[in-house]
């Protein structure tokens, strides 16, 4: 059964085009991978630039053997030059009642 995620990353000073870049090749390098599912994945960006991305992997099998797969594992030493990994409570709109975000081409 299909999990969802919703993944939230700050960009680091001057990193915010390198991390979108990241984040529109993320989902392609998973599928290829046969790691997510056909469902549409989602990006936006919250007032202050973090960016969101919102994706269904194909299990929970799927994102332990991620851990273990060189082509993201590559493109994860991307994500973790461009930016940190932050809990969702770090966004500001997540203490609303309905967040709202900016919409990214993807």
């Amino acid at each position: 059964m299909g999990r969802f995620v919703i993944a939230a990353f700050k960009p680091k000073p001057g990193k915010q085009e390198q991390l979108l870049a990241v984040v529109a090749k993320h989902w392609s390098v998973l599928s290829e991978q046969g790691l997510v599912t056909g469902r549409p994945r989602y990006a936006m960006r919250s007032a202050d630039g973090m960016i969101l991305e919102v994706f269904e992997w194909r299990s929970a099998q799927a994102i332990e053997s991620a851990h273990n797969n060189p082509a993201v594992q590559a493109l994860w030493a991307e994500f973790e030059a461009a930016c940190e990994y932050v809990p969702l409570t770090a966004v500001a709109e997540s203490q609303h009642l309905f967040a709202e975000f900016e919409a990214l081409p993807l």
